[in-house]
């Protein structure tokens, strides 16, 4: 089997798991409690919050650890806007993660906001004309994502934080996707708040992490026993905490070198696609993407049908994010990069990791081209 569906979830890397060891054995403890067993978990969280930072280039104090990157997501959007004094309107894109574009929702229906949708070109980039436009003395929160899910478009973050900061908006980017391939740091992407999961970059499910500027009030979503220094209260995930802080240190460590290595396994498969497949579409910027994300409409087709016959042939992809997994409808994202409905429904995504090996990328190449004609055969 080759597995080419890395955006939806990647397997737990050996070294988390032996980072998480301790912290599900003899390091069991609530950090919570003043004895020697909850001590020892309480400096396992620590080392973990230390950990993240350094690999994030901020504070220790400016690590929240969730359980994944919907909660980061909801934290940032609902936390930062109800903390925030300037007023109930929120700027985002049409191409965001549904945790987004759900919670901004949430704020409106419930707490009066209004949200202003910035639209995206036919390659899913960001109006940044509209977007300065959109932000006002009322707003209290910009939220773009850095990486788009389906189509791996990168967007031009640091131009939209400077637009942000001059306008005195905080910004958060839900940088899920783009952890593990894209700079971090607060000082280079300009962002306030940063989301962050897990199981993207080789820990378990239900870990991840929030980086929110010190200088940023942060309302709770959860309310109790005041930890995550009163911002998310609950008994700590330690070993979540220690997985997702080493995946993310291992990744900004490996970042450099293994995207250059996949860019060119990302540029063969696009090419060699296009060049096999009449009629078929990339779909995103052709240049400016993920290093381990392709994406393509082929019309004419049923992009389900496509990928039981990629199966069928040992390669395991999707049609897009995996939240809307046996949705009938055409993926939003597609349709406000202008692509026509039925066209949408024709889509294949193939993402990768570490583990690719070029020879199963060509493979690959070739199932897809051999798969399509067998589905267009199959419709005439």
């Amino acid at each position: 089997m080759i597995y080419l569906d890395a955006a939806a979830t990647s397997p737990v890397r050996r070294e988390v798991l032996e980072a998480m060891w301790p912290a599900l054995t003899q390091d069991f403890g609530n950090p919570s409690s003043h004895h020697t067993v909850g001590e020892a978990a309480a400096r396992a969280l620590e080392y973990a919050r230390t950990t993240a930072a350094n690999a994030l280039g901020c504070r220790p104090g400016e690590v929240v650890f969730t359980s994944g990157g919907t909660e980061s997501n909801n934290l940032a959007i609902k936390g930062i806007s109800l903390a925030n004094p300037r007023g109930r309107h929120l700027v985002t894109s049409a191409v965001e993660h549904p945790s987004v574009l759900e919670a901004a929702e949430y704020l409106e229906r419930f707490h009066g906001f209004r949200t202003t949708r910035i639209g995206v070109d036919a390659d899913g980039v960001v109006d940044l004309d509209q977007l300065a436009a959109a932000l006002t003395p009322e707003t209290a929160l910009c939220t773009v994502m850095y990486a788009n899910n389906e189509v791996g478009t990168v967007q031009p973050l640091a131009r939209i934080a400077e637009l942000c900061r001059a306008a005195g908006v905080p910004f958060h980017t839900d940088a899920v996707q783009a952890a593990g391939w894209l700079p971090l740091a607060p000082a280079e992407t300009g962002a306030d708040a940063i989301s962050i999961s897990g199981h993207k970059l080789g820990a378990p499910k239900g870990c991840g992490l929030l980086y929110v500027s010190g200088r940023l009030p942060l309302e709770p979503l959860l309310h109790g026993g005041g930890q995550e220094r009163g911002r998310r209260s609950g008994t700590e995930n330690v070993a979540g905490a220690v997985a997702v802080a080493t995946a993310l240190s291992l990744a900004e460590a490996e970042r450099p070198e293994a995207a250059e290595r996949l860019r060119g396994y990302r540029d063969y498969l696009i090419g060699a696609v296009l060049k096999a497949v009449p009629g078929a579409l990339l779909t995103g910027h052709r240049t400016e993407r993920l290093p381990a994300s392709a994406s393509f409409c082929f019309p004419g087709t049923s992009g389900e049908a496509v990928l039981l016959e990629l199966e069928r042939r040992g390669v395991v992809c999707s049609s897009g994010s995996a939240c809307a997994a046996g949705s009938d409808e055409p993926s939003a994202v597609l349709l406000a990069m202008g692509i026509d409905p039925a066209v949408a429904q024709t889509a294949v995504r193939l993402t990768f990791n570490l583990a690719v090996k070029e020879s199963e990328i060509a493979l690959a190449a070739r199932s897809i081209t051999a798969a399509v004609q067998e589905v267009q055969s199959l419709r005439r």
